[in-house]
């Protein structure tokens, strides 16, 4: 089908707006069907499209071809539909790094500034596909997607037995939305609303604090029973240890289903969020979006790759801890656009989609990606248990508390952003000037059972 000028201008001036679809044809979206298609749309499909861009398509639809236009018309949309589509230089730069054999410092900067745009366009991807597929099947592809960034890197740092990147980048994940980014939201959101308190409903944050909670308490067990036996027999510890984080991470998981079967089913009114003035509507086809979805995820298992290979040399090179790069470093740039939108609806005195991005991602981290590493490592033949160290796991606990008590009377200010980030910058600081290669090696049980064999 080919348009003529007057033909899109008009369709320009008229709602409900017509997209370009994969067939070559023009979709008109009624108001009924798009507010259907708005129940499949979480915080984090909203906190992305904040970093969106309308894509003038009136050039592409006059080209005679309909798989040219079907082409063109969804690289546009995928690649230059995002303000952050500068960024995409930096994946083939990354390849380019690696190709040549440049220092591993410019190879896992150029891995993490490329990882930034593909995160939010896999937001876009999987809300794109919930379109076709209904509210429950979206809801579930937004779930597995939320946090497959951080999923990718785990698993190819558990390939290679590194247990401690691990460990270090998910905890960080975990610290980063709790206090960087709900905190910077507090602070620039009450900043910009000082005559008056913002206000957001308690009863989903209530939920992913009790989550918060579980996680913790699940972590912090293995550490406690590691400390509470008499160690004379360090293998029947670290055994039992490990035994240990393999039966709670499965019930992080039950967990974690049952809050799923709740935010998606039971009690999915909680979660909806409030709706932003901009539409999001159907731009690409539902086989071209699980094309697009494919191939982004392949990009970013390459270089989630590329960061695990490089991250120790890079910390050398940069005259940082280990743990420094992997839990502050790593999640504050890997998230930056998640972060950016959070902090965008905050402004617009929107607080319930903001909670909805720190606190949701949070709470996956804690009770789905964690425990999902620990079983896969496990499947896999690698010994990872949920003792992440004394020093971790109270900055933990101290996170969750600090944002629990914040979050508590449901209304919020500057000072409590403050309050947030400067629990960050100290956390940090600890990390900074600690590192601790050899309890982290010990935490793992091979490394545990060969000192006792000595």
């Amino acid at each position: 089908m080919q348009l003529n000028e007057s033909e899109i201008m008009d369709s320009r001036e008229t709602e409900p707006e017509p997209w370009l679809l994969e067939n070559g044809t023009v979709k008109r979206l009624t108001r009924e069907s798009r507010n259907g298609l708005g129940h499949n749309r979480t915080a984090h499909n909203l906190s992305s499209s904040s970093l969106r861009k309308k894509s003038d398509l009136s050039l592409i639809s006059t080209l005679p071809s309909s798989s040219l236009r079907n082409f063109l018309g969804n690289l546009q949309e995928v690649i230059l539909g995002t303000k952050l589509s500068l960024l995409f230089l930096a994946v083939p730069l990354a390849v380019a790094a690696h190709y040549f054999r440049l220092s591993q410092a410019w190879i896992f900067s150029l891995s993490l500034l490329g990882l930034i745009p593909l995160a939010e366009r896999v937001s876009f991807l999987t809300e794109q596909i919930s379109f076709y597929t209904g509210a429950t099947v979206g809801g579930l592809l937004n779930a597995t997607c939320g946090n497959a960034t951080e999923l990718i890197i785990s698993i190819f740092a558990l390939i290679q037995h590194k247990v401690d990147i691990v460990k270090y980048s998910l905890l960080g994940s975990i610290l980063s939305n709790l206090l960087l980014v709900l905190g910077s939201s507090l602070l620039f959101g009450g900043i910009t609303n000082l005559s008056r308190d913002q206000k957001f409903d308690r009863k989903q944050s209530d939920v992913n604090i009790s989550l918060l909670l579980l996680s913790l308490l699940c972590n912090a067990i293995p550490l406690l029973y590691k400390h509470a036996v008499s160690p004379v027999d360090l293998v029947t510890v670290t055994k039992a240890t490990l035994n240990l984080s393999r039966a709670t991470s499965i019930i992080m998981l039950l967990a974690y289903f049952a809050y799923l079967s709740f935010q998606l089913w039971t009690h999915n009114h909680i979660f909806e969020p409030q709706e932003d003035e901009a539409k999001d509507d159907k731009v690409i086809g539902l086989w071209s979006g699980i094309f697009w979805l494919i191939g982004m995820t392949a990009v970013i298992a390459l270089l989630s790759e590329y960061l695990v290979d490089t991250i120790e040399a890079a910390s050398n090179s940069w005259g940082m801890p280990l743990s420094f790069t992997s839990i502050i470093l790593l999640p504050i740039v890997g998230n930056a656009a998640e972060h950016a939108g959070a902090v965008i609806f905050a402004l617009k005195n929107k607080l319930d989609i903001t909670l909805g991005v720190a606190l949701g991602s949070a709470t996956q981290i804690a009770v789905f990606v964690v425990p999902l590493s620990v079983i896969v490592a496990w499947i896999i033949g690698v010994n990872m248990d949920l003792d992440f160290s004394l020093l971790q796991t109270g900055s933990l606990s101290l996170a969750i508390l600090v944002t629990a008590f914040t979050l508590q009377d449901g209304t919020s200010h500057y000072l409590k952003g403050v309050v947030l980030l400067l629990c960050y910058i100290v956390i940090g600081a600890s990390f900074f000037i600690t590192d601790f290669p050899n309890e982290d090696m010990d935490n793992n049980m091979g490394v545990g059972l060969e000192s006792s064999k000595r």
